[in-house]
């Protein structure tokens, strides 16, 4: 995958309600891009919660953040400071690390790539949020003329100007992007008031800090006619397990993803008061949505490691940077339940050989589990240290620990020792696992039983 990274800290200043103050040119370029200025609304979501939880607590906050531009997907490393200033209380932002990446997960047709996003240099620039409403649409160039000059308003339906069309498998590419969480191109669709008229649509996701999906940002452009859709053979899925399993999946995250969406709105009461006991029972639906997508993405990967043909990426990862993105993407959750999660200082290092994505994903289950089974009030240490020419991870917390006769057990699938609460799978450490030893090291359990657990991740670490 082809990065772009920043040379230098990028920074900004926000006031505790959200408006941009200041902020170097990539931050300012986009703020823009997202159709906002200096001294207007902090027009990247991620970043503007980023402002609000650290004006909210009061103190620094140090977190992972994935942003969407039209050029790709952005990587951050934030830091924000909360100070008092003369006029109300200022969030200082400073962008330790910054790198580019296309929004595609499949990139590797680049001159497809880069002619699709030539082809939507024209026609309509649009934002809907999760309930398919225009949040904002600008009218670009349209040499064709099919397009309305005068783009929807705000909180217009995105059904009232273009009718979606299902591909030959009965899909819709902006659906499973939707259900995915992922980018999508190649929706076609036609204009309600001419119908006669075909576009197609190309977006990318947009997600909160708390990595929910908030809506899509994309382009609408007129093309002549749509293109021939090939049907599946369907007759030939029972020979691709595999094929089968991206059906199912897919079958599957189309109607959680609708429940959680409904769910939230409802617990939310976007659409007007309700009874107290009515809206806690819309937040347990999306509760319960999330878990059983949470339970839909373990299976997905549980297919995919356990195919003969599996494999890593083996790359130089840092693991103390590793445990530090880990704890910062727990922290909040951490702090529902009054946990500490301390984290390797920001001058340590240790290099390992491993795939960054896959460490990142152990790491977070680790560190998640912790904080789910610790007592309230308690501390969860991620600690990294190197020893006999391995590099490893310790995530250490208070609660109950593992017993000595458990301690391969809970490795096994879908195992969860007993527990009956609603939190997992049984498939984190199995999976995890997995692909340590798939990267050439392992998971271990030690510490003494009573007096709180402590996995260990070992990886090659780096001559």
């Amino acid at each position: 995958m082809n990065m772009t990274l920043h040379p230098s800290i990028v920074r900004a200043t926000a006031s505790a309600d959200g408006t941009l103050l200041s902020a170097d040119a990539p931050l300012l370029a986009l703020q823009r891009e997202a159709g906002s200025d200096l001294l207007g609304p902090l027009a990247i979501p991620q970043l503007a919660a980023v402002v609000r939880l650290a004006a909210r607590l009061g103190v620094t906050v140090s977190r992972p953040v994935v942003a969407a531009a039209e050029r790709g997907d952005i990587d951050m490393w934030v830091r924000a400071r909360s100070d008092e200033g003369p006029d109300g209380r200022i969030v200082s932002l400073a962008v330790v690390d910054w790198s580019e990446r296309p929004p595609l997960a499949n990139t590797g047709d680049h001159s497809r790539r880069e002619a699709d996003l030539a082809a939507l240099a024209d026609g309509w620039t649009w934002q809907i949020d999760t309930q398919l409403q225009f949040q904002m649409a600008i009218a670009g160039t349209d040499r064709q003329g099919a397009l309305p000059t005068q783009p929807p308003s705000p909180g217009s339906r995105f059904s009232s100007y273009f009718e979606l069309q299902s591909d030959g498998e009965g899909d819709m590419a902006i659906l499973r992007g939707f259900t995915q969480r992922r980018a999508f191109r190649d929706q076609i669709a036609t204009l309600v008031h001419d119908p006669d008229q075909h576009v197609r649509l190309a977006g990318f996701p947009l997600f909160d800090l708390a990595g929910h999906l908030v809506g899509y940002r994309g382009k609408a452009c007129p093309i002549e006619r749509p293109p021939a859709l090939a049907r599946a053979d369907t007759t030939q899925l029972s020979l691709y397990p595999g094929e089968f399993g991206k059906r199912l999946d897919r079958s599957l995250r189309q109607p959680l993803g609708r429940i959680i969406a409904n769910a939230d709105t409802i617990g939310a009461q976007l659409e007007g008061p309700l009874r107290p006991d009515y809206a806690d029972y819309a937040n347990d639906i999306a509760t319960a949505g999330r878990h059983l997508m949470a339970l839909v993405d373990d299976l997905a990967d549980l297919q995919a490691i356990d195919r003969p043909d599996f494999g890593v990426i083996i790359e130089d990862v840092d693991l103390a940077d590793l445990g530090r993105r880990a704890g910062g993407l727990l922290t909040v959750k951490a702090l529902d339940r009054h946990i500490k999660i301390h984290c390797p200082d920001a001058d340590q290092v240790l290099v390992a050989r491993g795939e960054f994505r896959r460490v990142l994903q152990i790491l977070v289950n680790l560190v998640g589990n912790a904080v789910r089974y610790s007592p309230e009030g308690s501390q969860v240490r991620v600690v990294v240290e190197r020893e006999h020419g391995q590099a490893r991870v310790l995530v250490i917390d208070q609660g109950a620990g593992v017993a000595l006769e458990d301690r391969e057990k809970i490795f096994d699938k879908f195992e969860r020792l007993g527990r009956d609460d609603p939190g997992g799978s049984g498939l984190g450490l199995y999976i995890s696992r997995k692909l340590a030893r798939a990267m050439g090291g392992d998971i271990s359990i030690g510490g003494t039983p009573g007096e709180g657990a402590r996995f260990i991740l070992t990886l090659p670490a780096l001559d």
